[in-house]
């Protein structure tokens, strides 16, 4: 990088939906990222776009739901630096409300929408997104994955709770 450029991370979006002690999580499917693994509804801001812009978004693109600006508030954000290298901000919304029914909007990305209980998520879930629901479900605002000694991001697999 040179003195005039500047550094840029990837900033996305994610939805931490809740129901009765339940969270909703996507099963990633034929995307060529961590297919096979559940995840939370989110993506990629767009250019002049806030977060809360971006999950609404996201939540109608994904799980045909609408949500309002006040139906969603920011819990928690992450600094992840991913398998392939890229740095993320990741930031977490958590709603309980919304209007529409839940619908895989997305079968080509995605072949499962479930409800799990807070207390009992699957095992093959991706290792920021079970990090991210720890820190919310006690608290912690800020967090960390994939940084030097943290093989979380850099070995799912190993490090999948059982």
């Amino acid at each position: 990088m040179s003195g005039t450029e500047r550094f840029r991370a990837y900033v996305a979006a994610h939805l931490v939906l809740h129901k009765d002690g339940q969270v909703l999580l996507l099963r990633r499917f034929n995307t060529g990222y961590q297919d096979g693994n559940y995840s939370v509804v989110a993506g990629h801001m767009e250019g002049r776009e806030t977060a809360e812009q971006c999950i609404i978004r996201e939540a109608k693109e994904e799980a045909g739901i609408t949500l309002t600006p006040q139906d969603v508030h920011v819990v928690h954000v992450m600094h992840r630096l991913s398998i392939e290298d890229r740095e993320y901000v990741d930031i977490y919304l958590t709603a309980d409300t919304w209007s529409g029914e839940i619908t895989n909007m997305e079968p080509e990305k995605c072949d499962a929408l479930t409800w799990f209980s807070i207390n009992d998520l699957p095992v093959n879930i991706l290792p920021q997104i079970q990090l991210a629901l720890n820190n919310i479900a006690t608290g912690k605002f800020y967090g960390e994955i994939g940084w030097e000694n943290d093989i979380r991001c850099l070995a799912p697999d190993s490090m999948r709770q059982t």
